[in-house]
């Protein structure tokens, strides 16, 4: 099947940036008392929606009877966060190499906060690839797992669900994509990918899982869309 339109996650697709939120996460959120299993953490939390994140971690830290969150607790998180993207943020291997022989169109669907989103595109040197098609859960009503971001994106590109493929490494964005019926292929070539990673993508309904974008490429070139 050839796809009109290819939608990509950032975090964990594009950008090597899901093992720093989760090495930085879960050590924040170890000092507030809350512990999270690794492979529970995950499946649980990785590619969800914003708001529906902060509100998880609410509802966790006043079941421990802790009430809200610490107001330093946001602030700290993100101010740790940014200095290792700064630091340490890098393309996807193999994704550049990809972007350039793809000849349809594109676009990237995250849950990342819009303005982070496009530092860290500049900052791996991947925003021209996608402008001005780059978009974020901050703009539809609700987050992943819900289908709104990726139907929003295929809106803006001009194209139909059933004929756009979604490229993505949490459960949550497989079951977006799936929502918005649309083709869902798995990513497992991110820093972060462990035991179990495309196992979880697969359970959530994956029609396929890959482990890098050179296997990415090539699926792409036998389905039609890259050159």
């Amino acid at each position: 099947m050839a796809f009109e339109a290819i939608l990509f996650d950032c975090d964990g697709v594009l950008v090597d940036s899901e093992k720093i939120y989760v090495e930085v996460e879960r050590e924040h959120l170890a000092r507030i008392g809350l512990h999270y299993d690794l492979n529970v953490y995950m499946d649980r939390f990785q590619g969800l929606g914003g708001a529906d994140f902060w509100a998880a971690l609410q509802s966790d830290h006043q079941a421990l009877g802790k009430g809200p969150l610490p107001e330093t607790f946001g602030p700290d998180l993100d101010a740790a966060t940014l200095a290792r993207i700064d630091a340490e943020l890098t393309d996807i291997a193999g994704i550049k190499e990809l972007l350039e022989a793809h000849r349809g169109a594109r676009a990237v669907a995250s849950s990342s906060r819009l303005q982070r989103l496009h530092h860290k595109l500049r900052h791996t040197g991947l925003h021209a690839y996608f402008e001005p098609h780059i978009y974020s859960g901050e703009q539809v009503e609700n987050g992943k797992p819900a289908p709104d971001l990726f139907l929003f994106a295929a809106g803006k590109l001009g194209v139909q669900p059933a004929s756009t493929l979604v490229i993505e490494d949490s459960a949550n964005g497989v079951k977006a994509g799936l929502a918005a019926g649309m083709t869902v292929w798995g990513f497992v070539g991110g820093g972060h990918s462990h035991d179990g990673h495309a196992g979880q993508l697969s359970a959530a309904g994956a029609h396929r899982v890959v482990d890098s974008h050179d296997d990415l490429a090539a699926m792409l070139s036998d389905a039609g869309p890259v050159a």
